[in-house]
């Protein structure tokens, strides 16, 4: 909140602090604003106490509840628990009654706080924060009447133009901020002077990952993801599709056309970490791949999306009429010309679909490349499918985990783009759908 000051004011000096002394009570709306803050805390603290206060009559009622059986003369088993429960009531009443009593006290001090907030008030670091503007000069307020603010000098020299001013009210104390009121002071200044202003950063769009969040980008995972996204398509479509006409249309209905069906509908629904377990013991350490390399995620997450591609594919050749491979049975179609030439064609929607979409739950899985070694720490872009690379969900799982702050920005962002991603690319299995679909 901002409060304007249009009346003139005059400064005094006093070592550390500053003075600032309105000709007129200009004060007096912030001091409302600061007031009704108060009367909101101690409301709802006196809310809190009211809650303490009833908790506090239930433990007692148990507590009675259980001394009347202790009367009673339960039996050695009983009374076993029965003590353990008065003891358990006995410590939950006494951290009770320290807590009401606290809530006592703070709700005091906030109401008379908020009663004598109209005449000043006295802000520390758990009050919201205030801050004055005169000139290139910037001032933290500890100190408010309707015609006085005093405070302490974050920025710049002891103002002397007192013709323009104005206050800023911050509603988050400092000390539950990770910026402090001078770093937010800089960075009102970087404003004024232009040199902060949003635009789009090219740095994002154009690095790789980095230690410093100012010079972290998201374009190594990006292409990471598009190469990783590649060897998986390669490898899983034509498998998958292939799997899906063989068993819909050749293979014959036996028990080990079954038991194959069975194991891919329950491969569909194993948890994907699963697979990052079996891409490092077989990629890695068996056969001895290159760790973090696009070819050998996209190996592991072909693995993942096998089963749904399958299982897409065989929905979308069952949904063909029957009509369609008599007709061509009766020209004289080979059971593969009839396949290839009248089934597949009119499958194909549904066939693109599923794929796109088993694209795009691989291009959101995590867990598999963890364990494959794509989470490493890759500055530069990879040129290749054997370069070292990571993939969009893993960065954002890596940026998330950094302590700096700054990383939370670029988290969120790298989370957009992944989100941009998916929404593209379920898009594309719509305009692929509407296509290539044919009625009959």
């Amino acid at each position: 909140m901002w409060e304007e000051g249009g009346v003139a004011a005059t400064v005094a000096s006093e070592g550390d602090i500053i003075t600032l002394t309105a000709a007129e009570p200009r004060f007096g709306p912030v001091l409302d604003t600061i007031r009704a803050r108060l009367e909101a805390e101690a409301a709802a603290t006196r809310n809190r106490l009211a809650g303490a206060l009833r908790s506090r009559e239930r433990l007692n009622a148990e507590l009675a509840a259980l001394n009347a059986q202790i009367a009673a003369g339960p039996s050695p088993e009983d009374r076993v628990w029965i003590d353990a429960g008065v003891a358990r009531l006995t410590t939950a009443l006494a951290g009770l009654a320290t807590q009401i009593a606290d809530l006592e006290v703070a709700a005091t001090k906030l109401e008379a706080r908020a009663v004598s907030a109209k005449d000043g008030e006295s802000l520390t670091l758990v009050d919201p924060s205030l801050l004055l503007y005169a000139g290139g000069t910037a001032i933290k307020v500890e100190a408010l009447t309707p015609t006085t603010a005093s405070g302490v000098l974050l920025h710049g020299a002891v103002p002397t133009d007192l013709s323009d001013w104005r206050m800023r009210l911050i509603d988050v104390p400092e000390a539950n901020r990770k910026f402090s009121d001078r770093e937010i002071v800089w960075t009102d200044q970087m404003v004024s002077l232009g040199y902060v202003k949003a635009g789009f950063n090219w740095i994002f769009a154009t690095r790789g990952a980095s230690r410093e969040p100012e010079m972290a980008g998201v374009l190594g995972a990006l292409v990471g993801s598009i190469l990783t996204l590649v060897v998986t398509l390669g490898l899983s479509f034509p498998i998958g599709v292939g799997a899906a006409i063989y068993l819909e249309e050749f293979a014959p209905k036996n028990r080990w056309t079954t038991l194959i069906e069975v194991n891919i509908n329950n491969l569909a629904a194993v948890p994907s970490i699963v697979f990052g377990l079996l891409g490092l013991a077989v990629f890695l350490n068996f056969f001895g791949l290159d760790r973090s390399a696009p070819y050998v995620g996209g190996m592991v997450l072909a693995l993942m999306t096998l089963p749904i591609i399958i299982i897409a594919s065989r929905a979308a050749l069952r949904a063909v009429p029957p009509s369609i491979r008599e007709a061509a049975f009766g020209i004289g179609a080979s059971p593969l010309q009839t396949v290839m030439h009248h089934v597949l064609p009119l499958a194909m929607p549904g066939i693109m679909t599923g794929t796109i979409i088993g694209m795009a739950h691989a291009l959101g899985e995590t867990a598999p490349l963890l364990m494959i070694g794509m989470v490493a720490f890759v500055v530069d872009i990879p040129g290749g499918f054997a370069d070292p690379a990571t993939l969009l969900p893993v960065q954002i799982f890596m940026w998330a985990d950094f302590p700096e702050p700054a990383f939370e920005q670029r988290t969120s962002a790298a989370i957009l783009v992944l989100l941009g991603f998916l929404v593209a690319m379920n898009a594309l299995a719509v305009i692929l759908r509407r296509q290539f679909e044919r009625r009959w």
